[in-house]
């Protein structure tokens, strides 16, 4: 098998939270492989830790993107507090072709577009993919699984997170995917104080869940405990539809939300504050006055630092999102971006941002704690990745050992699914296969 096979046929997504079927994105006329470790968020340790603990194998996962698709050059692209904490400085020779690029160290850096202009100098067009800009972007831990595949033939059956926020120790654990999150704190020692909430991914991206019925995703990548009097938290409850309908009689034009927004800085045609004004029916009537609500990262900048009234331009441009989706539309622009020569100094320094979130004072370099594989069941499901969901291939009852395949990837773009533990099957009809461990 090619590379590209392989790393179909292992089930790798992205792992950076987008959850793209990694293959899917080697093509060729790229001509630099930029691999995303700016852990884009703050409180999140994981890359930083799988650099410090496994980096030959990250390099040899670039090394076999390089070769396969005929790529000159990489960048392995860190923030510069990072690359410190690495004892690594702007320009280092990792292996053959491999340099470390250093990002300062402000929000949302690890936004790919973002993320490509500073490595590269080049902008993205507007809705368009980066191999279009001649780049290809990997998360690191997606490249340490496709050296895990190519080098050991192992499946993706385990995942590397961060535990973070308000708890006495940080830390950072390779666990099976599937395993759930309830099993996982109490293993750790781990609760969730009263008044807090659980997110899965950062203090501003990251997704409410309920410790109870959560399970750790191929796209895991930090789990976060955050009080719910902190900017973090209060910013999950915003409801849309409510905030679109204060936007409207309470925005004041003053453009701030514009001035301040990353993707807006770098050129693209994405204006919060008419987003704001525009008539929610008017949208929906109309869904191309609201196109380019498609180019929205989702950083939240707009939301807890530029308005003044309260409003919240996220939330707004989430509902046209949801609208742009159901119609099927999204903005793909053909013309050049030309970058703000403010934006240089419109970036938000990463502490200032840990502040506005409330956030600052649970910011503790994570320690790695190691591989913990015993865990008594396990969910996987058959959705953990853009595109088709996977078809189960086992049924009720069937004994499966770890790194058994146990759902195949759909037509199209889909993935396939791995027992990650061993033990007996239930499955949960197009939703999830459950593993139980035999008990000894």
């Amino acid at each position: 098998m090619n590379l590209k096979e392989i790393m179909k046929e292992a089930g790798i997504v992205g792992a950076g939270g987008a959850g793209f079927p990694s293959y899917a994105k080697l093509a060729d006329g790229a001509d630099t492989l930029v691999i995303n470790g700016a852990e884009c968020e703050p409180l999140l340790y994981t890359d930083y830790v799988l650099l410090h603990k496994e980096l030959p194998m990250v390099l040899a996962g670039i090394q076999s993107v390089l070769e396969y698709a005929n790529i000159p050059r990489a960048l392995l692209c860190v923030k510069e507090h990072t690359a410190k904490r690495l004892r690594m400085e702007d320009g280092k020779r990792l292996a053959d072709k491999i340099t470390l690029k250093t990002l300062p160290d402000v929000y949302p850096m690890g936004d790919e577009i973002a993320m490509i202009y500073q490595a590269t100098g080049r902008v993205v067009k507007a809705g368009n993919l980066p191999i279009t800009a001649g780049v290809i972007v990997y998360n690191v831990e997606t490249m340490y699984n496709v050296a895990m595949a190519v080098k050991k033939s192992a499946p993706l059956t385990e995942k590397w997170v961060t535990i973070g926020g308000n708890v006495p120790e940080a830390i950072v654990v390779k666990v099976p995917v599937g395993t759930p999150v309830w099993a996982l704190f109490e293993k750790n020692n781990i609760t969730v104080p009263e008044g807090h909430t659980v997110l899965d991914g950062g203090p501003s991206m990251g997704k409410v869940i309920d410790v109870e019925t959560a399970v750790i995703t191929k796209t895991t990548k930090g789990l976060l405990i955050l009080p719910d009097s902190c900017e973090a938290i209060k910013s999950k409850f915003i409801n849309g539809a409510m905030s679109i309908a204060r936007a409207e009689t309470a925005c004041c034009q003053c453009t701030r939300c514009t001035d301040m927004c990353p993707r807006h800085l770098l050129g693209y045609p994405l204006e919060p504050h008419k987003m704001v004004r525009t008539a929610k029916g008017a949208a929906t009537v109309l869904p191309q006055m609201v196109l380019s609500a498609s180019l929205c990262c989702g950083c939240g900048i707009c939301e807890s630092l530029a308005c003044c009234q309260g409003i919240s331009p996220k939330a707004v441009i989430n509902e046209y999102k949801a609208l742009l989706g159901k119609n099927k539309l999204r903005y793909v622009g053909k013309e050049e971006s030309v970058v703000a020569p403010e934006r240089e100094w419109r970036m938000v320094p990463s502490e200032r941002w840990q502040s506005i979130l409330g956030v600052a004072k649970y910011d503790k370099v994570a320690k790695y704690v190691g591989e913990q594989k015993e865990y008594p069941t396990v969910e996987i499901y058959l959705r953990q990745h853009i595109g088709a969901p996977s078809v189960a291939i086992v049924k009720d009852g069937d004994v499966v050992a770890k790194g058994d395949k146990i759902a195949e990837s759909a037509d199209g773009l889909s993935l396939p699914q791995f027992a990650s533990i061993s033990g007996k099957v239930t499955v949960i009809d197009g939703v999830k296969i459950i593993i139980e461990k035999d008990s000894e």
